[in-house]
C-alpha cells in the first residue's frame, strides 16, 4: 500500500516536472550518527625480514589498510625487485576505497549508502534506489520525478541496434544477445566516447548524467528485445505510462497489445527483485566495470564488458543454475542422494555459499519470504518444496555447516523468476544501476590510476632461439 501511494505521488510530480532533468549537486546524506564499528585503526606495522635482519615500518591507514606498494621496499638486495602480495582471486585485496555498497559476510549485513537492504527491499523501488546507489541520497519526491521521467525518455533504442538484434539466431543464448547488444551500444553513441572526443568528455555533469539516463532507459528495451527474438516473438516497445518494473512486464508478456496492464503485484516483486541484485561492492564483474573505466575506455564499454562478467556460471549464471538443479533433483526423495554426491564432489550444490558471506546471505530471506508473494499469485511451483527440503537438509548436515554454506541470493531468486516466467537475464539490468555508481565513483576519485595487476612469473628463465632446420 505505501508502495503504491508513493508511486501515485511520483505519478502526480511528472505531471508538474521541472524543465531541468538533471540531478543536482549532492548533499551530505543524513545518516543515525553511527560510526564505523572498529572506530580508527590508524598506526603502523613493524615487519622484520628474516632473511636481512632489516626491521621495516609500514603506515596502516584508519581503516586498517596498507598500501601494497609500502611492501615493495623490503627487499634482500640489488636482485631483488621487492615483496609482492600474491592474492589468486584477490581473496583480500582492495584496489578502491567506495563509500556505494558496505557488507559484512560473519554478520550478514548489507547496506547500500548505508541504508540496511531490508528496509529499501520492503518500502523502496528499483529506480530509487538506483538513485541512491548513483548519487549518493534517496531522491526527493521531484527528483524521483526527474529521474523516472530521463530515463523513461532515453528508453528508445537505435533502430540500427533492434537491426543488429534481430540478425542474431533465433537459437542463440538469450544472455548473449543481450551481453552482445549492451556491448555494441558504443557504436551509436561516439559523442560518449572519450578515444573521440577527448579524455576530458566525462568531466562534464551533464554528458556523464546523459549516459546515465541512455543505459538505465535503454537496457531493459535491450533485455526485453533480446530475449524476443530468441523465443521467435515480435519486438515490443515500452510505454511512457508504465513503471520501469512494469514495462519490463509489459514487453515480456503483451505481444504489443497497448491495453495489456501488467499485474502490479508481479511489477512490485521485480522491483524487489531488482533491488536485492542492484549492488554488491567489488565483485567479479563490477571489478571488470571498474578495471576497463580505469583505461579511460567509453562507459557503454566498460558496462558490456561487466555484463559479460556476471553472465558466469560462477557468477550472475548460478540464477538460472539453480532451477536446473532442483528439476534434476526431481523430488524430496531423492535429495539425500543428491546431497551425497555433492559430499563427494560429484555434483555441484548451486545457491550455496558466498565469498563474502558466511552467514545466511540477507538478500536471500528477504527473497524466500517474497516467494510467497508469487505463489499467492501463480500457485506453488513444485520445485519449491524441493528447494525448501533442500535447504533444511543442508542447513542441518555437519558437512555444510562446518564449511558455513548458506543459501545465496540466487538460490531463490532463479525460482521466483522461473515462477513468473521471467529470464533469468533480466536480472543483469538491475547491476547496471551498480555498475554506473562505481562507475562514476572512479571518475571522481583522485586514486583512479589504470588498472595494471603484477604478476609472478614461474616460466623458463632464459632460452634463445635457434632458427628451425629444414
Amino acid at each position: 500500500m505505501e508502495r503504491g501511494i508513493a508511486r501515485l505521488a511520483v505519478l502526480s510530480a511528472h505531471l508538474e516536472v521541472s524543465d531541468q532533468v538533471l540531478p543536482p549537486p549532492i548533499e551530505p546524506w543524513c545518516t543515525s550518527g553511527a560510526s564505523a564499528p572498529h572506530g580508527s585503526l590508524k598506526g603502523s606495522l613493524t615487519i622484520v625480514d628474516e632473511r636481512t635482519g632489516k626491521k621495516y615500518q609500514v603506515p596502516v591507514a584508519e581503516d586498517g589498510t596498507v598500501k601494497s606498494i609500502d611492501l615493495k621496499k623490503i627487499t634482500t638486495g640489488t636482485d631483488d625487485k621487492g615483496l609482492k602480495l600474491y592474492d589468486p582471486g584477490y581473496l583480500n585485496t582492495a584496489p578502491v576505497r567506495s563509500s556505494i555498497s558496505y557488507t559484512d559476510g560473519d554478520e550478514g549485513i548489507l547496506r547500500y549508502r548505508g541504508y540496511p537492504i531490508e528496509e529499501l527491499a520492503e518500502s523502496s523501488t528499483f529506480l530509487e534506489v538506483a538513485y541512491l546507489l548513483i548519487y549518493g541520497n534517496l531522491p526527493s519526491q521531484r527528483q524521483l520525478a526527474d529521474w523516472e521521467l530521463a530515463i523513461s525518455q532515453h528508453s528508445a533504442v537505435p533502430q540500427g541496434l533492434l537491426d543488429m538484434i534481430q540478425s542474431m539466431p533465433q537459437d542463440a543464448y538469450p544472455t548473449g544477445a543481450f551481453v552482445s547488444a549492451m556491448s555494441a551500444l558504443s557504436l551509436f553513441h561516439p559523442d560518449a566516447n572519450p578515444a573521440h572526443m577527448g579524455q576530458d568528455v566525462y568531466k562534464s555533469a551533464q554528458v556523464r548524467d546523459k549516459q546515465i539516463y541512455r543505459i538505465l532507459g535503454q537496457a531493459s528495451t535491450i533485455a526485453a528485445a533480446a530475449f524476443l527474438r530468441t523465443a521467435g516473438k515480435p519486438h515490443v516497445l515500452p510505454l511512457s505510462n508504465l513503471s520501469y518494473t512494469e514495462n519490463l512486464l509489459y514487453m515480456l508478456n503483451s505481444m504489443g497489445n497497448r491495453f495489456y496492464k501488467p499485474n502490479p503485484r508481479l511489477a512490485q516483486v521485480m522491483d524487489t527483485i531488482f533491488i536485492l541484485h542492484c549492488e554488491h561492492e567489488m565483485n567479479c564483474s563490477t571489478a571488470a566495470a571498474r578495471h576497463l573505466s580505469s583505461s579511460g575506455v567509453d562507459v557503454y564499454t566498460a558496462i558490456g564488458g561487466a555484463t559479460g562478467a556476471i553472465n558466469g556460471p560462477l557468477h550472475g549464471g548460478a540464477v538460472e543454475a539453480v532451477p536446473k538443479m532442483l528439476s534434476e533433483i526431481g523430488s524430496v526423495e531423492n535429495i539425500p542422494e543428491f546431497i551425497e554426491c555433492v559430499k563427494n564432489k560429484k555434483r555441484k550444490l548451486s545457491g550455496f555459499g558466498h565469498r563474502v558471506y558466511r552467514n545466511y546471505d540477507p538478500r536471500a530471506k528477504v527473497l524466500k519470504k517474497l516467494a510467497d508473494e508469487v505463489f499467492s499469485i501463480f500457485g506453488k511451483d513444485p520445485l519449491f518444496e524441493v528447494a525448501a527440503a533442500l535447504e533444511k537438509t543442508a542447513l542441518t548436515d555437519e558437512y555444510f555447516v562446518k564449511r558455513k554454506l548458506y543459501p545465496n541470493v540466487d538460490f531463490y531468486s532463479g525460482l521466483v523468476c522461473r515462477v513468473m516466467g521471467v529470464p533469468s537475464h533480466f536480472i543483469i539490468v538491475s547491476r547496471i544501476a551498480g555498475y554506473l555508481s562505481h562507475w562514476r565513483e572512479s571518475l571522481d576519485d583522485p586514486d583512479t590510476k589504470i588498472m595494471r595487476p603484477q604478476q609472478t612469473y614461474n616460466g623458463v628463465w632464459l632460452r634463445h632461439y635457434e632458427p628451425v632446420r629444414k
